[in-house]
């Protein structure tokens, strides 16, 4: 069914560039993670649409940069935004 999740939520803090045509580049941090997908925190009024794609790199990895992967938007809130892992 839409909406349910694939996978259990566990508690997961990094920090993340986040990128969007509309938002430019953005670093925030995660609040947690699961099989299917993460969790960002955004506070500002500018969001990308549920459904649309976003471009995400974990910073501060001590081995280089990560890989830039992207994920849809799936739930918006007053505090951050779900993201899917595609």
């Amino acid at each position: 069914m839409a909406g349910e999740r694939l996978g259990v939520r566990t508690p997961f803090k990094s920090r993340i560039r986040l990128m969007h045509r509309s938002l430019g580049s953005i670093d925030t941090e995660t609040t947690d993670i699961s099989d299917g997908g993460v969790y960002l925190v955004l506070d500002q009024c500018a969001r990308p649409d549920i459904g649309e794609l976003v471009r995400v790199q974990v910073l501060d990895l001590p081995y280089g940069e990560a890989p830039i992967l992207d994920l849809q938007v799936v739930r918006c809130d007053e505090t951050g935004l779900g993201l899917k892992f595609l």
